[in-house]
């Protein structure tokens, strides 16, 4: 095995545990952190810069495969998914995940870190400042302004390489529903979103040059079997820890983490 090889391995396996764990205390899902982290480790291989983006957002969508469908499962179980909500939203974020994964396969490394960037920093302020009692909508919508919240959900979450929970769970607190209920039933939008999304990455990247070794399209095998297997190892720890430590200090510590790693994104794109 060829040190570059050894490195490859060691740093998945770091980001692997580290957003399992990040996932599992603050309920963002790990492609937050999976995808600046395969963005460095490629950056640091010498992968192509026209396709290190893709393959890091395909990669971190092929893990969040199995860890949505585990998770929705587990909330399922417990009996707080909204089962109606998932259905009349599921198939508009599927939509969506089609759309965005096409659009972003056929996208430059410029507009992927900028609307990566831009979702992060999305991201990083809800985590600062939102509070789950707040409330701009008693009800969720109905109709064409559904479709089109839902199918922007999946194409923004499949551009970012994210899992439906981090604009899920905001829109669905925001109409009303209580933030335990918001976070099961936006399991389910995950789940919606990466299959889709990483067929689309594996079509549009398939044949490409430039790609890493053992890639399927935009997909790295060896990213997605070492990172689905860690992140579903640490995600538990940190969902233990999430009740015994101080969770809003935490959690705009890390907002502020989020912000600076989606500046550094925008920084690279547009200078």
């Amino acid at each position: 095995m060829s040190p570059e090889l050894i490195w490859f391995m060691l740093a998945l396996a770091g980001a692997g545990l580290f957003a399992g764990f990040v996932g599992g205390l603050f309920g963002i899902g790990g492609g937050a952190v999976i995808v600046p982290a395969l963005y460095l480790v490629f950056t640091a291989l010498g992968v192509d810069e026209s396709v290190r983006m893709h393959v890091a957002i395909g990669t971190s969508l092929s893990t969040i495969i199995s860890t949505s469908w585990r998770s929705l499962a587990a909330h399922t179980k417990a009996g707080a998914v909204d089962v109606e909500v998932l259905k009349a939203w599921a198939p508009w974020i599927t939509l969506g995940a089609l759309i965005g994964g096409f659009a972003a396969g056929f996208a430059n490394t410029e507009v992927l870190l900028i609307v990566f960037g831009g979702g992060l920093l999305l991201i990083a302020a809800q985590m600062a400042f939102s509070s789950p009692d707040w409330r701009v909508w008693q009800d969720l919508p109905r109709g064409g302004v559904r479709a089109a919240i839902a199918g922007g959900i999946g194409a923004l979450s499949a551009m970012m390489g994210i899992g439906g929970g981090a604009f899920g769970v905001t829109v669905l607190t925001l109409c009303g529903r209580p933030i335990h209920q918001a976070v099961a039933t936006a399991s389910g939008f995950g789940a919606a979103i990466a299959l889709p999304a990483t067929l689309a990455y594996i079509v549009t990247g398939w044949g490409q040059a430039g790609l890493p070794p053992w890639s399927l399209g935009y997909v790295s095998l060896p990213g997605f079997i070492v990172l689905a297997a860690l992140t579903a190892l640490t995600a538990p720890i940190g969902a233990r820890l999430a009740h015994r430590l101080p969770q809003l200090a935490l959690k705009r510590a890390f907002a502020v983490l989020l912000a600076l790693v989606a500046l550094n994104m925008l920084r690279e794109a547009l200078l």
